[in-house]
C-alpha cells in the first residue's frame, strides 16, 4: 500500500487516513508531496490522484482519493484493527461524527488552518467560527458522556482520527473550550488526542 499525503504540518485531510492506517499496524509506503510550491505541487499530486488532491491511497491497482473513503476501506480490510466501534449504536454515531467533520465546520477550517509549526497564540474569532466551536464542544461532550470515553465512542476510532486536526487547531489558536460550554470533559479529550502515539508519530515528522 502507498499513501500519498501533503505537507504534514498543514494537511489535515492527509492526517486523518494516515492515523487510521498507522493504527492498523499494516506496512505502507508514504509518499509526501510538499504543498504550496507554485508550479510543482499540482503536477506532483496529479501523478497520483485523479481528483488532483491529497490524500490518495494506492493499493492493488486501486486508487482511493477521499479521506473518509480511505478510512472506510481500511476499516473493512483490517477488521481486527477495530477502526469503528463494534457496537452498532456506537458505530453509527461515530460515523455521524466523522461525517459531520468531513463536510462541516467551514468557518473554523478557514479561520484556523492547521499549522503544526506555529507557536500557540490567541486570535479573535468570528461569530461563525465560535458557533462551530460550540457545536464541536457539545458533540464531544455528548459522545463522551454517552460512551464513557476515553475517546468519543469508547476506544479510539476513525471518528477520533477526524477530530485530531481540530485538537491541534484549538491548541495553536489558544481556544479555551471552557469559554464554549465545556465543563472539562471536552478539554481533557482534546489533550488525549494530542497524546496518542499515532498523532505523536505524525507530529514528529511535521
Amino acid at each position: 500500500m502507498e499513501l500519498v499525503i501533503g505537507t504534514k504540518k498543514w494537511s489535515t485531510w492527509s492526517m486523518r487516513p494516515w492515523l487510521a492506517l498507522k493504527a492498523t499496524g499494516a506496512p505502507f509506503t508514504e509518499t509526501l508531496i510538499e504543498l504550496r510550491e507554485d508550479g510543482v505541487t499540482q503536477p506532483a499530486i496529479a501523478a497520483h490522484s485523479p481528483s488532483g488532491l491529497v490524500p490518495a491511497l494506492k493499493v492493488d491497482g486501486l486508487v482511493l482519493w477521499d479521506s473518509l473513503a480511505i478510512c472506510e476501506y481500511l476499516a473493512e480490510r483490517f477488521p481486527e484493527a477495530k477502526l469503528w466501534p463494534s457496537d452498532p449504536v456506537a458505530r453509527a454515531l461515530a460515523r455521524a461524527a466523522a461525517s459531520e467533520m468531513h463536510s462541516g465546520f467551514q468557518s473554523l477550517r478557514g479561520e484556523c488552518p492547521m499549522a503544526l509549526d506555529a507557536q500557540p497564540h490567541h486570535v479573535e474569532l468570528s461569530a461563525a467560527t465560535e458557533t462551530n466551536i460550540r457545536r464541536i464542544v457539545r458533540l464531544w461532550n455528548e459522545l463522551l458522556g454517552r460512551f464513557g470515553g476515553p475517546f468519543l465512542c469508547g476506544d479510539w476510532s476513525i471518528a477520533d482520527a477526524f477530530y485530531t486536526p481540530v485538537a491541534t487547531r484549538f491548541r495553536t489558536y489558544g481556544v479555551r473550550l471552557s469559554d464554549y460550554g465545556d465543563a472539562g470533559a471536552a478539554g481533557a479529550y482534546n489533550e488525549r488526542l494530542l497524546e496518542t502515539e499515532v498523532f505523536k508519530a505524525w507530529a514528529a515528522d511535521a
